[in-house]
């Protein structure tokens, strides 16, 4: 009898439609996680089509961000003004639009495009998913709904790897990108019936005014801590996204002299690693009883790791892979993200997210594109850029990993409900 009503419980029209909910939530999201991070297995054979330096290659990859950055205030004011459901729609079509100039592309420029559009596109999915858990969800839910948004959602950056290695290798990476504009329409569509935005409270307005959204941009900024988690934004996911999402690739091809299946089964492994870790780190804040101990953590640990790989070089390929386990698994963004929602009002939540969301964006944009103009200043030797200049990089993404932590540590501290 109680497993009979534990079913009828879990398939009554509430749990369904949270369920669809959440999986057409994480499907839109799981298109940009590998948008994101699709240049790094196939760099080294866009260099060899289009001629791309090592800052190119950064300015490809980062522009995505830098898009994606640039978008995330404006997101922020229509999420609260016009609602998910819109808004993730015609991201979806501009992100849509993104793959298919991509393919297309007969220049660098071409490229740039088709990233540009790709990053303005992504730019609401995840802000929207944490609006939609913020408004609907208990707030002590909200860091493990984060979490398995992260987690699940992180599938794509899994098909940005061997799968994408394997496709490109099979029908042509511009032919890969077609179908991944046919997953997005697909995703979209989800969305469209799916989503649904959530009616006025009663005695509240549908719509605020364009003055009273500005106001909200500067209630957020003046908010107590915000700078300082801003920065660690800055240099939490742009760690993982500097050696997965772009010198993954060409690190191994340089150093290992691996080929496009074997960096694409290699990079798989912290994409994995950062699935597990997700969700490992999404309650997390619940367990410490606080955020910033599991941030600092998390962080000191990037930082460790990092520093590692700066000093060994080129390892041998078992230390390699453990390396690549224990990176990927410090996925801990789902306690730095619940702290900062923790720190606004509800009507601010949309544009607080947003906020930090450019930060993380940002940071992405600036290590990869920094980064490609540390690479180029080091002699390419036989198509090659030496190991150095990779040392250098992981050191440098290293420091500032520590430097944002010191500011952290500052931040008023809050604790989950």
């Amino acid at each position: 009898m109680s497993s009979e009503h534990h079913t009828r419980r879990w398939l009554s029209p509430a749990a369904n439609a949270a369920v669809m909910l959440v999986g057409a939530l994480i499907g839109i999201y799981g298109v940009t996680q590998f948008l994101r991070n699709s240049v790094a297995v196939i760099a080294p054979d866009l260099a060899r089509a289009v001629g791309l330096s090592a800052g190119d290659l950064g300015l490809l990859s980062s522009v995505y961000f830098f898009a994606f950055a640039l978008a995330q205030l404006p997101v922020g004011i229509a999420l609260d003004r016009f609602g998910p459901r819109r808004v993730l729609i015609v991201c979806a079509g501009i992100m849509l639009l993104g793959c298919l100039a991509f393919a297309a592309a007969s220049s660098s420029a071409g490229l740039i495009v088709g990233r540009t559009l790709m990053g303005l596109g992504g730019s609401s999915a995840f802000m929207a998913s944490l609006a939609i858990y913020a408004r609907r969800f208990p707030p002590g839910q909200f860091a493990t709904l984060t979490g398995l948004q992260y987690g699940i959602g992180s599938i794509g950056s899994l098909f940005a790897t061997a799968p994408l290695a394997f496709a490109a290798a099979t029908i042509g990476w511009r032919e890969s990108f077609v179908v991944v504009a046919a997953v997005t329409l697909a995703a979209g569509v989800l969305v469209a019936v799916v989503v649904k935005d959530d009616p006025p409270a009663p005695g509240e307005s549908r719509r605020e005014t364009i003055g009273e959204a500005v106001y909200g941009i500067v209630e957020v900024l003046r908010t107590p801590s915000v700078g300082r988690l801003f920065l660690m934004h800055l240099a939490a996911y742009s760690s993982f996204a500097l050696f997965v999402g772009l010198w993954g690739g060409p690190y191994l091809s340089h150093n290992y002299g691996f080929g496009l299946k074997e960096r694409g089964e290699l990079l798989l492994i912290p994409a994995l690693a950062q699935i597990a870790g997700a969700f490992l780190w999404g309650p997390a804040d619940r367990i410490f009883g606080r955020y910033k101990p599991p941030t600092l953590l998390g962080a000191g640990l990037t930082a460790l790791m990092l520093t590692l790989l700066a000093l060994a070089g080129a390892p041998p390929v078992p230390l390699l892979i453990a390396w690549m386990v224990v990176f990927g698994a410090l996925a801990f963004t789902p306690p730095l993200i619940a702290h900062g929602k923790s720190l606004f009002p509800p009507h601010l939540v949309g544009r607080g997210l947003t906020l930090f969301n450019m930060g993380t964006m940002g940071g992405v944009f600036l290590t990869q594109a920094a980064s490609g103009l540390v690479i180029d200043l080091f002699p390419v030797v036989d198509g090659r850029y030496p190991l150095l200049a990779y040392r250098c990089v992981f050191l440098l993404q290293a420091t500032f990993v520590l430097v944002a932590m010191a500011a952290y540590l500052g931040a008023r501290e809050t604790r989950p409900s």
